[in-house]
């Protein structure tokens, strides 16, 4: 992979170099685990440290347009505080355009890419977020969650014939109408409270050697959420004998589509 570079500040990966023209960014996919003390980042500030990692290893990160330009980077599916995770994602757009001289260096050539910039972000993030892989995608794709599993490590005295006649029950319901409060505590009111069936969320309930085995479904309407799966079950924090794990999201790859291309398109037609 050749990447040419008419901008030192864009700096450049080892042989490869990037380009800022007006081709399109590169987009990457960064899987990465969650764990330890790094497991209490909120949304907001995971985002900034990944923000944060990609300027410090001098990775050309592109903005958005207007008065406030921002970085076009996002991660899909936001984390509970307290979970740790074997299975993130971050989205992230590069400046510069990825050229080959054959078909045959693309495989190749790209792996090198993918890894010198694993390498690099690796080395600027802090001690408990660690990145599991990096590849291209398609620049037009996107990605939406459509399940995830957690792993509830209840202590096994907390486990008996009760608790799984309980689990049991729910996966037998029809419906699991919950209340869910809306904004900020400060202001919250009875009006801010809404009910909600969150059945259609819950997928599948297993026991194994760590605890529980949770799958739950993500759709437009949402999920059901972390605290509302340890009301259900009636579990507390102190039954757990280690933090509730992500262990895997399942995603669906959709192509964006270039609105203004196509209107330009139906104009000269």
């Amino acid at each position: 992979m050749h990447i040419e570079d008419s901008n030192e500040n864009l700096g450049s990966f080892g042989e490869h170099t990037l380009r800022d023209d007006a081709a399109k960014p590169i987009l990457l996919l960064v899987r990465f685990k969650v764990c330890g003390l790094s497991r209490f980042l909120s949304h907001a500030e995971t985002l900034r440290v990944f923000q944060r990692a990609c300027v410090r290893a001098n990775i050309p990160l592109v903005y958005s347009q207007g008065y406030n330009p921002r970085p076009r980077l996002s991660l899909p599916l936001p984390r509970s505080v307290g979970i740790e995770s074997n299975d993130e994602l971050f989205c992230v757009r590069l400046k510069g355009k990825l050229g080959f001289s054959s078909c045959e260096q693309v495989e190749s050539k790209a792996r090198d890419y993918e890894s010198e910039i694993k390498t690099r972000l690796s080395e600027q993030l802090p001690e408990g977020l660690e990145v599991v892989s990096v590849s291209l995608a398609d620049t037009n794709s996107s990605f939406q969650p459509i399940s995830a599993t957690y792993v509830l490590p209840v202590k096994p005295e907390y486990i008996d014939d009760s608790f799984r006649a309980k689990a049991q029950q729910l996966l037998s319901s029809e419906s699991l109408y919950i209340t869910r409060s809306k904004g900020p505590v400060s202001r919250r009111s009875h009006d801010s409270e809404k009910k909600m069936d969150v059945r259609p969320f819950l997928e599948s309930i297993e026991f194994n050697d760590q605890g529980i085995v949770m799958r739950c479904n993500i759709s437009s309407a949402g999920s059901i959420r972390i605290d509302e799966i340890l009301m259900l079950l009636q579990l507390d924090m102190g039954k757990l004998a280690l933090p509730i794990r992500r262990v895997n999201i399942r995603w669906q790859e959709a192509r964006v589509v270039n609105k203004n291309a196509n209107h330009q398109q139906r104009n000269e037609g």
